[in-house]
């Protein structure tokens, strides 16, 4: 009998064990079985369904009860989804584990597109009330810009690095540097003069826009690469072949910052929406205040 029970602790253990792993593995927009995405769905048609079936007199609009109840579910949660970023701070197991709060976040403020649009009543102008209304769409709009570039981007970023870390990468671009250094010397001043330049471009410096465009016109390694001609003769045998060992280092050099740079313009990609998200978040706060100020003042 004791082992029987054995076995069922067993069992259940590693059953338990299963559901951790795949819960692991599991997306956050897949999570507990796309729960959110279902809620979220039978949230906008429910207010779908009852905006056609209730009759409002003389037509649909903010200010009516319905208008109101809509108005009041939209702003909560809006206030809500906003908590995000306090509760990314605070991670916890379970339903309401990050994975979930960040699911609920993104299902939840998908119905806000049909929920604050009846609110609305189909009623826009050059007044508070719609610049509430685009700053919010302008929100989700981007909430879903950050969706595809989390799904997309991460496995671009495993595939640039070639089971590289950023450290090793840091490190193969230093001791390309080292041996360019040392073979330089022998070439005349206007090459090695370009080869100094492109050693001393700091090619981690870029701004967030620049990452994004990746190399351009100024990069100091490929300017050093077409200045150093093959055809061009030396006087000498010795300064020939080191002017042909700087070429392949220096091509080795462009290569190796291609991969740093596609790495940078990938993760740029990834930050870039939230300097565009999280003000746009904000401004719509402020928005929704002068929006219920607003009203309850001309109530």
């Amino acid at each position: 009998m004791a082992s029987l029970f054995g076995r069922r602790d067993k069992d259940r253990a590693f059953a338990a064990a299963e559901r951790r792993r795949s819960a692991e593995h599991e997306s956050f927009l897949s999570h507990r079985s796309f729960r959110w995405a279902k809620a979220s769905a039978l949230l906008a048609l429910f207010a779908l369904a009852t905006y056609l079936l209730i009759d409002v007199e003389p037509r649909h609009n903010g200010g009516s009860w319905y208008g109101y109840t809509l108005g009041t579910a939209g702003l909560g949660l809006i206030v809500w989804l906003a908590w995000l970023g306090i509760r990314k701070r605070r991670p916890t197991p379970g339903s309401w584990s990050l994975k979930g709060w960040t699911s609920a976040h993104v299902w939840l403020g998908l119905s806000l597109v049909v929920i604050g649009t009846l609110h609305t009543g189909f009623q826009l102008g050059w007044n508070v009330h719609t610049l509430a209304w685009a700053l919010m769409m302008l929100v989700i709009a981007t909430g879903i810009y950050g969706i595809t570039v989390y799904a997309v981007l991460p496995a671009k970023l495993s595939e640039n690095r070639r089971e590289m870390t950023r450290e090793q990468m840091v490190e193969s671009l230093a001791t390309i540097d080292r041996q360019l250094e040392a073979a330089a010397q022998p070439l005349e001043r206007s090459d090695a003069d370009a080869v100094i330049a492109a050693l001393e471009q700091d090619v981690f410096t870029a701004g967030v826009l620049a990452r994004l465009r990746g190399a351009d016109r100024r990069d100091a390694t490929r300017r050093a690469l077409e200045s150093i001609s093959t055809e061009r003769a030396y006087n000498h045998d010795e300064t020939d072949a080191a002017q042909q060992k700087v070429r392949a280092l220096l091509g080795r050099r462009a290569s190796q910052i291609d991969q740093i740079r596609r790495q940078m313009r990938t993760k740029a990609m990834l930050e870039i929406w939230l300097y565009i998200h999280v003000p746009l978040t904000i401004a719509l706060l402020t928005a929704l205040t002068a929006h219920v100020i607003s009203v309850f003042y001309y109530w």
